[in-house]
């Protein structure tokens, strides 16, 4: 529907008459023309109109196959022509933190000294982690659970395999090219990451672990079918993908610090976008705006007009 109705606004665009043809483009033009070229990406996106312009919030997913149909040179058009871009949130890491992870690393990859996953885990869970040891001829019982969680879904899924540019680096590289300023939503420090991520209990990994099964366990091909249903617009599909459920419970997403000021910090960069003139461009990511109370439901609760597919 998305994709007739853009269609459709861009031949209306084109069918002016000789004399109009010759008049510059008035600045609500240009918006659309703006807006038709994002949506002709194939990455599903909302617009917010403004007195003045629109924001366009694209929604984002991690690792985009390369074999999913989406046209990231449109993107790129779109980002051109845009007056500004906001990133996602920018880690600032020193050499320190480096070092750090090094010499700690060891806590980070395995269980505390002397305990072993079915410690943790109830029967049914290790049933699961065992017969997934025994497919992949791996031994999960000393791993952290987020460690486990990963290496089923980068290493087993491999959902990060063959994967194309995603929504984010193909707007930095355009913005960079064409010196749109661009800035990132928020900034964190890889002291804070860290000593957060070394500090949480492995009863706090579980939920991430058992999501990871599930994607893993799943018949069909959960990571085609995911970048298919971005490509079409289906947000909830997305939303229910076992990958996309497994990446949205596993940390940092689900931590009680980050995750809610990681959303208060989307909504208030978005409602400031829309006091400025022109077309701001936002890559945020899908499960942060259409999850239940996520950034797409609190700006719809704040009366902004949201334009895009259903979430």
């Amino acid at each position: 529907m998305h994709r007739i109705a853009a269609a459709l606004l861009a031949a209306a665009m084109t069918a002016s008459s000789p004399a109009s043809a010759a008049e510059p483009p008035t600045a609500t033009d240009a918006t659309e023309e703006i807006v038709v070229t994002a949506r002709r990406s194939g990455a599903p996106m909302w617009t917010i109109g403004t007195p003045s312009g629109a924001v366009i919030l694209v929604g984002e997913i991690a690792a985009v196959p390369k074999a999913t149909p989406w046209r990231p040179e449109r993107l790129e058009g779109a980002t051109d022509r845009a007056q500004r871009v906001i990133l996602g949130t920018k880690a600032k890491v020193s050499p320190g933190d480096i070092l750090r992870l090094i010499f700690k690393g060891g806590g980070l990859t395995k269980l505390p000294k002397g305990r072993v996953a079915a410690d943790y885990l109830d029967a049914g869970q290790m049933k699961r982690l065992r017969a997934l040891e025994t497919r992949f001829g791996q031994d999960y019982a000393r791993s952290n659970f987020l460690m486990t969680a990963f290496d089923l879904l980068s290493k087993r899924l491999s959902f990060n395999k063959d994967s194309a540019d995603d929504a984010s680096d193909v707007v930095r590289k355009a913005a960079r090219q064409s010196k749109i300023p661009a800035q990132p939503v928020g900034e964190v420090r890889g002291e804070d990451m860290l000593d957060n991520l070394f500090a949480a209990p492995p009863e706090t990994h579980i939920l991430c672990l058992e999501a990871a099964m599930t994607a893993t366990e799943a018949s069909g091909d959960v990571v085609i079918e995911r970048g298919r249903a971005w490509t079409e617009f289906d947000v909830p599909a997305v939303m229910a993908s076992p990958l996309e459920e497994a990446l949205g419970r596993c940390w940092p997403w689900t931590n009680d610090s980050f995750g809610p000021e990681l959303r208060e910090t989307w909504v208030g960069a978005i409602r400031g976008a829309t006091a400025q003139p022109g077309v701001t461009l936002a890559v945020v990511p899908l499960r942060i705006l259409a999850e239940k109370g996520g950034v797409l439901d609190q700006l719809k609760s704040q009366g902004l007009p949201i334009a895009g597919p259903a979430w």
